[in-house]
């Protein structure tokens, strides 16, 4: 007898429907697995018949063929074994396969019959939603994630026997249901508090401009002066995540397996600060079947390169085009997949090898170049803010004043973001003015002659690439809608180019 189950996978962090065809014949007793499996759907041939025995079911006997299609996609991840049983109980009329066109169903099964979670599950409901299923069938750890998917069905079940028992009409399971708005409001883990940083209100002011337009900042100091402090409060004052932007980032962290049992969703900007040992694959991601790196698990947060020079330059090279266009495309021979990254990079280096400032470090003018030169222009061309962080005085550590809670910066930064977005509303992938194209710089950055001036001057002066001059003007835009102005203004534009000069101190 033939019997169908449907199922999904996921390729890249988009997920695509699997049939799993199960026929069983005659001959000697025997299963094979078709349609491009990997290692891990071959061995399901081992838990699932354990699973039936362990559950009180009989193991087909003779020729069992179990087809994934479409065959030409390969298949990875134990997430078949679910539908695979059911499909075999199916096919030797052990149970009644009328239900199981109604459900796509997905899940891994114990030895004991037990059903365990799997990864991507949110990509996996949303695909049973666009294909028009009535329901969703996973394991109860994965239900809160897949809940979240409104007008879909979503029946948790725990082990094997208890999906048997529920196709068949004999157990009754009400749907998990979930409401989005609700995650939102629930407190999280606390988030580090701007208020504890002493001292440092340059810099300060530097991350709330960068907040405000989704801006890349380097930070640059000797060692102790709190570069990496300042900079994991950043999340803490940027605009919560919309439901959309918590979607597209649970979805990532679902794939990749972050998220914790029973999460539904992920509410809270991510902050991912790889080692300065990291390969290319796991910034960029890839691998042998591409998966997402640490520039996709930032994406709608924050990237934080902490010792930016003790990267390898091929690694560096690799941010390129994930920071101009917001997504990485990866090409291997299992095929090509892109992933979202759009990110806010935060980067942190000392200014020279031994931590101290030019004028003051023992090391060799030879020596600080080579240092310097581990990162590419074109790098730090595509970084807005260059921002110099210097020691903290004894006066502003010894204070017991508490410096600006984030929850105060965070309402400006919010502010200066509304205005932007009423500003794009028409402009479909542009949400903050860091995604400006030269079209909208054209049409949002328009100067007066005293702004022009200056930055005519500054040009210059720094020796500026034009690259820069558009990321000044991205920059003084946001300046701007943080002082609620409608036109840029010479003031505006002095303190944008202020971002740009350290860099060419250091590198000019």
């Amino acid at each position: 007898m033939l019997a169908r189950v449907c199922s999904a996978a996921v390729q890249g962090i988009e997920a695509f429907a699997v049939e799993v065809e199960v026929n069983a014949g005659w001959g000697d007793t025997t299963i094979v697995v078709v349609g491009l499996p990997d290692a891990a759907v071959k061995e399901s041939r081992d838990r699932v018949t354990t699973a039936l025995s362990n559950s009180g079911f009989k193991v087909p006997m003779g020729r069992t063929t179990i087809n994934l299609a479409p065959a030409d996609i390969r298949k990875e991840g134990p997430s078949f074994d679910l539908p695979i049983a059911l499909g075999m109980l199916a096919a030797s009329e052990q149970m009644r396969p009328d239900e199981l066109d109604a459900f796509l169903i997905v899940g891994e099964l114990a030895l004991n019959g037990a059903v365990r979670p799997v990864r991507g599950v949110l990509p996996i409901a949303l695909r049973a939603k666009a294909d028009g299923r009535s329901g969703l069938i996973v394991p109860a750890a994965n239900a809160p994630e897949a809940a979240v998917v409104e007008g879909l069905n979503v029946i948790p079940v725990a082990n094997l026997r208890e999906a048997v028992a529920f196709l068949e009409g004999d157990l009754p399971i009400a749907p998990v249901r979930v409401d989005p708005a609700r995650l939102f409001e629930e407190p999280g883990e606390e988030e580090p508090d701007f208020a504890e940083v002493k001292g440092q209100e340059t810099v300060k002011r530097a991350l709330e401009i960068a907040a405000a337009g989704g801006h890349n900042v380097l930070l640059i100091g000797p060692p102790g002066t709190g570069k990496s402090m300042l900079a994991r409060r950043l999340p803490g004052i940027l605009p919560p995540l919309t439901l959309q932007e918590a979607l597209e980032t649970t979805k990532i962290h679902s794939i990749v397996g972050l998220l914790r049992p029973g999460q539904a969703l992920v509410t809270r900007r991510p902050f991912r600060a790889p080692h300065h040992t990291a390969s290319d694959a796991g910034l960029l991601g890839g691998s042998m079947h591409p998966t997402p790196g640490e520039i996709s698990l930032a994406h709608n947060g924050v990237l934080f390169l902490d010792e930016l020079p003790e990267f390898k330059r091929s690694v560096l090279e690799t941010l390129r085009q994930p920071l101009e266009e917001g997504r990485v495309t990866i090409s291997r021979a299992a095929g090509t997949v892109t992933f979202p990254a759009s990110f806010m990079l935060v980067a942190a280096m000392n200014p020279t090898p031994d931590g101290k400032m030019p004028g003051e470090s023992r090391c060799s003018p030879r020596e600080i170049q080579n240092y310097l030169g581990r990162i590419s222009g074109p790098l730090l061309d595509r970084i807005d803010l260059h921002v110099e962080v210097p020691a903290v005085k004894f006066r502003e550590m010894a204070a017991g004043q508490p410096g600006e809670p984030s929850a105060a910066i965070r309402q400006r930064v919010i502010a200066a973001r509304q205005r932007q977005w009423r500003r794009f509303a028409r402009r479909p992938g542009v949400h903050c003015n860091a995604r400006m194209t030269p079209r909208d710089l054209k049409a949002f950055c328009a100067l007066d002659d005293a702004a022009l001036e200056m930055l005519r001057m500054a040009m210059n002066e720094l020796g500026l690439s034009a690259r820069a001059y558009d990321r000044i003007l991205k920059v003084a835009r946001t300046i701007a809608d943080l002082a609620g102005a409608d036109r840029i203004t010479a003031e505006h534009v002095a303190e944008a180019v202020q971002y740009r000069s350290l860099d060419r101190q250091l590198w000019g």
